[in-house]
C-alpha cells in the first residue's frame, strides 16, 4: 500500500514520503545509490515491483519477479553506503516477517552508473 505524501517514507529515512523515495517511484533518478536501494527497499514494501524491475541493470536482472505472499518488509537500516563516479555499494539490514515468522536480511548491494542513472547491479548476502 502507498504511503501518504506526509506520511514517514517506509525506508526509514526519517524524511516525509513525497520527500523521499516518492519522486523516484515516479521516475526521477537516484542521485546515489543510498537512495536508489532506499527507493528499492520502499518499492518491495509497498509491492511496487514494477519499480524493483526498472531499476535493475538489464544485465543482471531476472526475468520475472515474484512477490513473497504474506511477507512485509517492516525495517531497515543502513550499516555503509560508497558512491563512486561510476560505481557503488550500500549494505544494509532489512527485517521482514512473515506470519508469526521474523527474521532480517543483510546484503551489501552493488550498483552502476551508466547512461546518466544508477542501477542496481547484484548483491552479496551476509
Amino acid at each position: 500500500m502507498r504511503p501518504d505524501a506526509a506520511s514517514p517514507c517506509p525506508c526509514g529515512s526519517g524524511v516525509a514520503f513525497d520527500g523521499c523515495c516518492a519522486p523516484i517511484l515516479a521516475g526521477t533518478a537516484a542521485e546515489t545509490p543510498e537512495a536508489l536501494m532506499r527507493s528499492r527497499y520502499t518499492a518491495y514494501a509497498i509491492g511496487d515491483l514494477a519499480h524493483v524491475a526498472g531499476t535493475w541493470h538489464p544485465g543482471t536482472a531476472p526475468e520475472r519477479i515474484d512477490p513473497t505472499p504474506g511477507l512485509r518488509w517492516t525495517g531497515l537500516e543502513v550499516i555503509d553506503a560508497v558512491t563512486g563516479e561510476k560505481r557503488g555499494a550500500v549494505e544494509f539490514r532489512a527485517q521482514w516477517r512473515e506470519g508469526r515468522v521474523a527474521g532480517e536480511l543483510h546484503e551489501r548491494s552493488r550498483f552502476v552508473r551508466q547512461s546518466g542513472r544508477w542501477w542496481y547491479l547484484d548483491r552479496d548476502v551476509r
